[in-house]
């Protein structure tokens, strides 16, 4: 059974940075394409950056630019570096696998853009 657990959101103003962890258990992490997806209020959920196993990434149109994500299979985690953040990142993040697996969603991590 595979448990993700994420930390790191928090408000921020506008322009600000926030670097999100998402913790997997389990020994098969390292060969999982992991990604990281967000919703806000009102609106689907959306996969915003994907990595595979060996580090290559693919990120969504929005947050080109200004997210990395990355990961540390040794740590079994993975983390979304976010810069220069916009009111509209505003969202609950979550990671999961790519395509995901809906048991294994977390609680995810609130982040909030705002002055």
């Amino acid at each position: 059974q595979v448990q993700l657990v994420e930390s790191g959101g928090g408000l921020v103003q506008p322009g600000g940075s926030l670097r999100l962890s998402c913790v997997a258990s389990g020994s098969i992490f390292s060969i999982y394409l992991m990604g990281w997806y967000r919703q806000a209020p009102g609106k689907k959920r959306e996969l915003v950056a994907h990595i595979s196993s060996l580090g290559s990434t693919i990120y969504a149109d929005s947050v080109k630019g200004r997210f990395t994500i990355s990961r540390d299979n040794a740590k079994n985690t993975v983390y979304l570096q976010m810069d220069s953040l916009k009111p509209e990142d505003t969202a609950v993040y979550y990671c999961n696998k790519v395509p995901p697996n809906i048991t294994y969603w977390g609680q995810g991590t609130q982040v909030t853009v705002s002055s």
